[in-house]
């Protein structure tokens, strides 16, 4: 069995900006401390829904760092590491373990992409660079690029490799990796509206958007499955689904920031080329947020 770093909930967490763009440590130490106080079972910074692709090394590790320090041990904290350059992903997961995160989440390679056996000497090359344990991040509607199950199974064998977060809505290639790779590769569901199914398969959790809202129901969710009331956390996944669907209204994480803004938490704005999402998507975001008592 593979070393796990949490079950259960992991936040994706938003990365709140000033105006000027720099980040605001204070409320992004607010938005830490709700997600701990709500019950979340680990905090994943500087992944897609902290816009890390828009941030310089620099204010990348800073936030990891900040983070680390803010949670001080309480949960486990993984950091996105993920790069299309494999040098600079290797450069940026030893900083991220020298600043004392507990994972590493690794992306697919994007916009050069690459082979299956591509990605074989990609993820191997970083995990060779690092005692820390390793979550895979498979997210072909941002990428243009998936992890096919036979390589993860070969990806597996590397004792550093220990899970992957699967954001496809293609529940045959979960399936299959659950087949092939056994106890070898922890499963998470990167989709808040297929969590249910992809436990159903074995999976152990979900790196979730809509955590940054309701972290204590995401929580619910995963802990009533792993405690067998499969029935209970599948009613919880139905109930979230109208949540779910307002914050991809537009591009993540516009609607998720736009929401912890109207409910008083500072997010702030969303780096360009991200924007300010339309009139009606606001409308739709209260009114969701109404529905779920969050105003």
């Amino acid at each position: 069995m593979k070393r796990t770093i949490f079950k259960g909930a992991g936040c994706a967490i938003v990365t709140p900006f000033k105006a000027d763009g720099s980040i605001d440590f204070d409320s992004f130490g607010r938005l830490i401390e709700f997600q701990i106080q709500g019950g979340t079972d680990c905090i994943v910074v500087m992944g897609t829904t902290g816009e890390a692709s828009t941030l310089c090394d620099e204010d990348h590790l800073a936030a990891i760092r900040f983070c680390v320090d803010t949670v001080a041990g309480r949960i486990p904290v993984v950091a996105g590491a993920g790069s299309n350059d494999t040098a600079h992903a290797i450069q940026l997961s030893k900083e991220a373990e020298a600043l004392g995160a507990d994972g590493l989440l690794h992306v697919t390679p994007y916009y050069n992409k690459t082979s299956q056996a591509g990605l074989v000497k990609h993820f191997t090359a970083i995990a060779d660079a690092t005692s820390l344990p390793i979550i895979l991040y498979s997210v072909p509607s941002r990428t243009g690029l998936k992890i096919e199950p036979e390589t993860y199974q070969e990806l597996a064998k590397h004792p550093n490799i220990v899970a992957a977060k699967e954001a496809t809505e293609d529940i045959k290639i979960a399936a299959r990796t659950a087949a092939l790779c056994g106890d070898q590769l922890n499963l998470y569901s990167g989709c808040d509206h297929m969590v249910v199914p992809m436990m159903s398969l074995g999976g152990i959790g979900v790196i979730s958007v809509i955590a940054n809202l309701v972290p204590d129901r995401v929580h619910e969710m995963c802990r009533l499955y792993l405690d067998g009331k499969v029935q209970e956390s599948a009613k919880l996944q139905l109930d979230l689904l109208a949540l779910d669907a307002a914050m991809f209204c537009d591009v993540n994480p516009i609607p998720v920031k736009e929401a912890l803004n109207q409910m008083g938490m500072n997010a702030g704005i969303v780096k360009l080329p991200l924007c300010e999402t339309s009139e009606a998507n606001k409308g739709r975001i209260h009114k969701t947020l109404e529905h779920y008592g969050l105003l």
